[in-house]
C-alpha cells in the first residue's frame, strides 16, 4: 500500500472517490509559528475547523514563549486538545487572577509558565484527550480516549485515566529499545514503503533486516 501523499490536505479517498474531509495532513492543515509537525502525521474532527491550529490548540497564540511539537507518523482523534503553556495562570500569589494580561504594554512578555508540550514520533492520541502544559509523550505511547495527560509518558506506554496513568507497555523493554534504536520514522520514503509490510505485521525482525 502506497504512503500517504503528502501534498494533499486530505489525504484519505472514500469509495466514491470523493476526499474525506475530516481527515487532515497536519503539515498541509496547521501554519502558525510556534507548532511543529513532522511528516505523516494526521488530526481527524467530525466537524472539520476552518483553523486546525486554533482547533487543536486554543490557547497558543502566535507569539506565545512556548511550542507545540507532534513528531511524525502521529494519529489523532476528535476531540483532541492541547492545553498550552499560555494558558496557566501565576499562582504565588494571593489570587490567580491575570492582571497583568490587561495591560501587557506595561508587561511584555509576560506568561507565567513557558514549557514547551511535545508528542514523539507514532504517537496515538484517542478521542476526546486532553493534553496538558509541559507535557512530553514519548515514541510510540498510545493515549487513551479522553485521558489527562501530564509529564513524562514513557515510549510505547499506555496511558489512560484522569489523571492519565501508564497501564501498560505495548512490547516488553527489550523490543522497545530495539525500536527506538531503529527509528524507522526518519527512513526515506521508498524505505519506509519497503518497511510497511514488517510494521503491519509486527515483525520486529524483518524491519531490522531492512534498516539503513
Amino acid at each position: 500500500m502506497p504512503l500517504p501523499d503528502t501534498d494533499r490536505l486530505t489525504p484519505v479517498t472514500l469509495p466514491d472517490g470523493s476526499s474525506h474531509p475530516g481527515t487532515v495532513l497536519l503539515q498541509q492543515a496547521i501554519d502558525h509559528p510556534n507548532i511543529t509537525v513532522g511528516a505523516y502525521s494526521y488530526a481527524s474532527d467530525f466537524d472539520p475547523p476552518q483553523n486546525w491550529a486554533q482547533h487543536l490548540a486554543p490557547y497558543l497564540f502566535p507569539g506565545s514563549a512556548e511550542r507545540l511539537i507532534i513528531g511524525s507518523f502521529c494519529q489523532i482523534a476528535n476531540g483532541v486538545r492541547f492545553i498550552t503553556a499560555s494558558a496557566n495562570h501565576a499562582t504565588g500569589g494571593l489570587t490567580c487572577y491575570p492582571f497583568q494580561i490587561f495591560d501587557l504594554a506595561n508587561n511584555p512578555g509576560f506568561q507565567p509558565d513557558r514549557r514547551d508540550t511535545i508528542i514523539g514520533h507514532d504517537v496515538w492520541i484517542g478521542y476526546g484527550a486532553m493534553v496538558l502544559p509541559g507535557a512530553e509523550i514519548g515514541d510510540g505511547a498510545i493515549i487513551g480516549a479522553h485521558a489527562v495527560v501530564r509529564g513524562k509518558v514513557p515510549p510505547y506506554a499506555i496511558v489512560t485515566g484522569n489523571p492519565g496513568a501508564v497501564q501498560k507497555y505495548r512490547f516488553a523493554p527489550s523490543d522497545i529499545a530495539r525500536l527506538l534504536a531503529l527509528e524507522w520514522w526518519h527512513w526515506p520514503k521508498a524505505l519506509l514503503g519497503q518497511a510497511e509490510p514488517a510494521l503491519i505485521a509486527g515483525d520486529l525482525d524483518a524491519l531490522e533486516a531492512l534498516a539503513p
